[in-house]
């Protein structure tokens, strides 16, 4: 690999950094900006829209960025932040032609920024630093601009969650360090730079930037196949655009590896793609990047007047002069072609103005370590004052012991009557909540006995009301249920003595009507007070429900799940009289066909579940053909601690859930 190559990377590298990143589809974003500039809801949309416009065009036409800039001040008159960002982007616009003012307001910005604690600002700031950076790099300032970046580009960019620029700052460390040869760091913060673009779903061209850097560094490496790989999938996303700007880096690149790789026709065949497209484009300093490989290429295939007339090209170019590296180069340059063409004369001349020059950049490097020292002394003698004043402290410290120790006695005095204070406050306090506490827990106590008393009533009129209800059953049954029978025994006796066959009709007539009413009233007082309830438990008293209420019409399906374990009586009844009233209301509200009645039991609980196909009821509604049933039910099942939920559908049917505590 020919040993000078790598020194030209150097070449207008400010001017490339500085230039701004170029969107890959120029067309669909300048569209997109001036729709902006037009239909954005807001001023302040319109006016960012009018500087990104600005900031597009300055290095192309100065006239257009202009024209965007005073719109977009305009637009930024009622607002104190968009004038520092006006300020901004006049200061990216002035550069070419008044570099120190430039400089100067990106200071300004920066400072006036402070006061903006947001974000926007933030990035705003740290692109102030990073512009105010290549400046100070024109001035072959280098260290300054790495300095800059570490300091402030980076911990800026990350207060404003900006990966997009915490790429674009670490893809300007990898170029430092890649035009000082250090590839290993130079790879690192390559790479650094295409995570973070990709993680904010960076514009392809910023990311094409990334890659292009990464495979000339890998070619400087010695890293060919690799670069070859990388330069193969640029070339593959330029593909839709064949006047993009990108191209030109990508020429250069290709260059640079056919260069390295001793292929010096392919590399100037690769150069010469680039420095058309550049004219044609009118990027001026990218052409002249292009023109100094072309001038290795030429030298190296021994073309040296070729090579001769691209220096001297090149030395006729302010931009290219300006910075003391490139001019190293093109001495350089100028004394091996002269010296390849034999006329020693010139070669030496030109040797002597690189050697001077050489001179001349060493005794900077020698300005910077003396800087260095001159900081190290001020560090001492800052020392030496730091030190005479920590004797005066302590002369002081000494003078103004007593005055302390009184202070401490006062203090110690007023912190304990504080403590004082606090103590009997605090006692104050807890004798307070202790008050509050026993209040609240004797209401607590007076309402759980009034809950226990309202218990009590509730069991007593419900036992009460099943007293009654025994106490009516027997009467009708043993009572007028006997007188019913015997009325009935002397109209058959009737029947036996000769009568009109009209007055044997009308006693028959009269028996049925009695035999109607016997069988009513057994029913009443079965309905009152179950015997077999009594007698034989629930399980049989809820299937012999079941049994009576079941009709040709109504099919009930009683299913008893582990329900036989003793339960107390009182509990029993009120189980059955749930079940009683919600059979009830199916049948004479609901209008059911088929009701299906389950009832379980797990330890003390008692579930019971009915579903029915009748016509439902509105639960909303306030007053619902079943309320007094229902509320009948929801008393009972209160009174057992348990809860109810009821779905019902209108004309599809109802289902009740129920659970009690029976222990």
């Amino acid at each position: 690999m020919p040993k000078c190559i790598p020194v030209f990377l150097i070449l207008l590298m400010a001017m490339m950094w500085c230039s701004g990143q170029v969107p890959l589809n120029e067309r669909f974003y300048l569209d997109s900006l001036a729709t902006k500039t037009q239909r954005a809801a807001t001023d302040s949309l319109k006016a960012m829209a009018n500087f990104e416009l600005s900031q597009f065009w300055a290095y192309k036409d100065s006239l257009k960025s202009e024209k965007y800039l005073e719109q977009g001040k305009r637009l930024s008159r009622n607002s104190p932040y968009l004038k520092i960002v006006a300020q901004y982007y006049e200061a990216y616009l002035i550069v070419p032609t008044q570099q120190d003012r430039s400089e100067k307001m990106y200071r300004d910005v920066e400072t006036q920024l402070l006061l903006y604690p947001k974000k926007d600002a933030f990035l705003l700031r740290a692109k102030a630093w990073y512009e105010y950076g290549i400046i100070q790099f024109k001035k072959d300032n280098y260290d300054v601009l790495t300095e800059i970046v570490f300091n402030k580009c980076i911990p800026l960019a990350q207060k404003a969650g900006s990966n997009a620029f915490l790429g674009t700052s670490y893809l300007i460390l990898a170029n430092i360090f890649k035009n000082v040869a250090q590839y290993e760091k130079a790879e690192t913060y390559c790479l650094k730079a295409i995570g973070y673009l990709k993680k904010e779903k960076a514009s392809s061209g910023e990311l094409i930037s990334a890659y292009h850097a990464l495979a000339e560094n890998y070619t400087l490496s010695g890293q060919n196949p690799k670069a070859r790989v990388l330069l193969d999938e640029i070339r593959q996303l330029l593909a839709p655009y064949p006047e993009s700007e990108y191209l030109l880096d990508y020429y250069a690149a290709e260059g640079l590896y056919f260069t390295v790789g001793d292929q010096f026709k392919n590399a100037l065949a690769s150069i010469e793609k680039g420095i058309t497209l550049s004219e044609k484009l009118k990027i001026p300093y990218k052409e002249q990047r292009l023109l100094l490989q072309k001038f290795y290429a030429s030298y190296y295939i021994k073309d040296f007047e070729q090579a001769k007339s691209v220096l001297q090209y090149l030395m006729k170019k302010p931009p290219m002069m300006k910075l003391s590296v490139n001019r190293l180069q093109l001495y350089h340059g100028m004394a091996i072609t002269h010296k390849s063409l034999g006329k020693m004369v010139l070669a030496y001349d030109w040797l002597e103005r690189y050697s001077k020059l050489s001179d001349s950049v060493a005794q900077s490097k020698l300005k910077t370590e003396v800087n260095a020292l001159e900081l190290k002394y001020k560090d001492t003698e800052k020392q030496k004052e730091i030190n005479k004043l920590k004797v005066n402290n302590i002369q002081a410290a000494l003078a103004a012991r007593n005055n302390r120790l009184i202070n401490w006695l006062l203090g110690s005095v007023s912190l304990f009557l504080l403590i004082v204070a606090a103590f009997s406050f605090l006692y104050y306090r807890n004798n307070r909540k202790l008050l509050a506490q026993k209040e609240l827990s004797y209401r607590q106590h007076l309402n759980e006995l009034e809950q226990q008393q309202q218990l009590q009533y509730s069991q007593a009129m419900l036992e009460g009301e099943e007293q009654e209800r025994r106490r009516l059953a027997r009467d009708l049954h043993d009572g007028l249920g006997g007188m019913l029978a015997g009325a009935k025994i002397n109209l058959s006796g009737q029947l036996e003595n000769p009568r009109s066959e009209n007055q044997r009709e009308n006693l028959q007539k009269v028996i049925g009507q009695l035999d109607s009413s016997v069988t009513e009233l057994r029913r009443i007082a079965h309905n009152m007070m179950p015997e077999n309830l009594l007698n034989f438990g629930l399980k049989t008293a809820l299937k012999d429900l079941c049994e009576t209420l079941m009709t040709t019409r109504t099919k009930i399906e009683f299913q008893a799940l582990e329900i036989d374990a003793p339960i107390p009586e009182q509990t029993q009844i009120n189980i059955y009289r749930i079940v009683q009233e919600m059979l009830a209301n199916a049948i004479r509200h609901a209008d059911a066909t088929k009701i299906l009645l389950q009832c379980s039991r797990n330890n003390d609980v008692f579930f019971i579940t009915q579903e029915d196909n009748g016509k439902g009821f509105d639960l909303g509604s306030a007053h619902t053909e079943a309320g007094t049933g229902l509320q009948n039910i929801r008393n009972r099942v209160g009174f057992l601690k348990g809860k109810i939920e009821i779905e019902s559908t209108i004309n599809e049917g109802t289902v009740i859930n129920i659970e009690l505590h029976v222990d």
